[in-house]
C-alpha cells in the first residue's frame, strides 16, 4: 500500500498462529457434515474473516516493501557518497605524498611526512598532527584528511547498518506475502468446499456493488486534485484485485486510492494507515469526492467517497474495483487529501 519505519511486529504476525488455529477448527467442521449440507453462513463469515485477515497483512507487506524501497535507495546514495570521499582521500594522499618525495629528493623528508607510509594510517595521522617541525600549511592538510577518513569510517559503519536493516525488510516482506497467500489459498479451499448452488450465492453476494455510475448526487470535489482523483478512480472500475498492486491493470485498496491521486499529481503514502494522516480529517458528514475514507478501528481498508453516500474501493480478490455504500463496514475516520 509513504517513506516511508521500524519494521515493528505487527499484530497480525502475532495473531497468525491463532489464525491458523482457526482454519483447522473451520477445516475438521467442514469435514464432518455431510455433502450438501454445508455451514454456508458459518463459512461465509470464516472467508471474509481471512479475507480481512489478508487485507492486513497486505498492508504489512505494502509498508514493508516500501521500506525496503527507502532503504535501497538510502544504501545506494551513501555508496555514492562513499564513493566520492574515497577519491578525495586518495587525491589528498597523493598530495601529500608528492611533498614527501619533493622533501626526499631536495636532500631529505619531514618525519611528518615519512609517516605517511607507515602501516597503520591512523597512528600516521595521530602522530603526524604532534609533531614541532610540521609546517602550517601541511598541519591543515593533515587535519583535513584525518577529518574525511573518520568521516568514511563513519559512512561506513552507517551503510552497513542499513544494509542489515534492508535484509531485515526483505525478510519481512516475504513473511508478510507467505501470510496473505496462506489466508487467500484457504479462503479459496473454503470457498470450493461449498455446493455449486451455496458457492454460486456467495460469488453474486461478493459482487454486489456496481460497476457502473450510481446516481451520486450533485456533490463536487473540494480541490481540483481531488477530483482529479475521482476521475481517475472511476477509470479503475472494474479492474481486479491484485494484492500489494498500485495499478494500472489491479490494484489493492491502498494502491488504488495511491494510484488515483497519482493521476492528480499528488504523492500519497503506499499503506491506508499513512493514507490517514495524508490530509486532514473531516466528519463523515462533510465528506466530499475525492476523500478518503478508511475503514476498521486498524484503518486497515480504504475507499475514496464518491458522493450520495458511495465510495469506489479495491474490495479483496474475486470482487474487482466497484462502488460500495460508504457504510459497508464500520467508518474509522474521512481525510480530505
Amino acid at each position: 500500500m509513504g517513506s516511508h519505519r521500524r519494521l515493528a511486529p505487527s499484530g497480525f504476525d502475532r495473531g497468525a498462529g491463532a489464525a491458523v488455529s482457526i482454519l483447522s477448527v473451520a477445516a475438521a467442521a467442514l469435514a464432518s457434515v455431510p455433502a450438501g449440507a454445508a455451514p454456508y453462513d458459518d463459512t461465509r463469515a470464516e472467508m471474509d474473516r481471512l479475507y480481512e485477515q489478508a487485507e492486513k497483512a497486505t498492508e504489512a507487506y505494502n509498508e514493508a516493501d516500501e521500506r525496503a524501497d527507502e532503504l535501497r535507495d538510502e544504501v545506494g546514495t551513501a555508496r555514492d557518497r562513499i564513493a566520492r570521499q574515497q577519491q578525495r582521500i586518495n587525491s589528498m594522499r597523493e598530495s601529500l605524498g608528492s611533498l614527501a618525495g619533493a622533501q626526499y629528493r631536495s636532500g631529505g623528508i619531514d618525519p611528518s611526512l615519512a609517516l605517511l607510509f607507515s602501516d597503520d594510517p591512523d597512528d600516521y595521522l595521530d602522530k603526524a598532527s604532534r609533531l614541532d617541525r610540521i609546517t602550517a600549511h601541511q598541519a591543515g592538510e593533515l587535519k583535513e584528511l584525518q577529518q574525511a577518513m573518520r568521516e568514511l569510517a563513519q559512512d561506513r559503519a552507517e551503510t552497513a547498518g542499513k544494509l542489515r536493516d534492508l535484509e531485515k525488510s526483505r525478510k519481512a516482506v516475504a513473511a508478510h506475502k507467505k501470510t496473505v497467500e496462506h489466508k487467500l489459498a484457504t479462503a479459496r479451499r473454503l470457498l470450493n468446499s461449498l455446493p455449486d448452488s451455496e458457492r454460486d450465492a456467495y460469488g453474486r453476494a461478493s459482487r454486489s456493488g456496481r460497476y457502473g455510475i450510481p446516481e451520486l448526487g450533485g456533490a463536487t470535489a473540494a480541490s481540483g486534485r481531488g477530483a482529479a482523483a475521482v476521475a481517475a478512480a472511476r477509470s479503475a472500475l472494474g479492474k481486479p484485485y491484485i494484492w500489494g498492486a498500485n495499478g494500472p491493470s489491479g490494484f489493492d485498496c491502498s494502491g488504488l486510492t495511491q494510484w488515483s491521486y497519482a493521476q492528480a499529481g499528488v504523492a500519497l503514502p503506499r499503506t491506508s494507515q499513512a493514507q490517514r494522516y495524508a490530509g486532514r480529517q473531516v466528519p463523515l458528514s462533510e465528506a466530499r469526492p475525492g476523500d478518503l475514507v478508511l475503514y476498521r478501528g486498524d484503518a486497515s481498508h480504504v475507499g475514496m467517497y464518491m458522493g450520495n453516500g458511495q465510495v469506489i474501493h479495491a474490495p479483496y480478490p474475486g470482487a474487482p474495483v466497484r462502488y460500495d455504500p460508504v457504510g459497508m463496514m464500520p467508518v474509522s475516520s474521512v481525510t480530505r487529501v
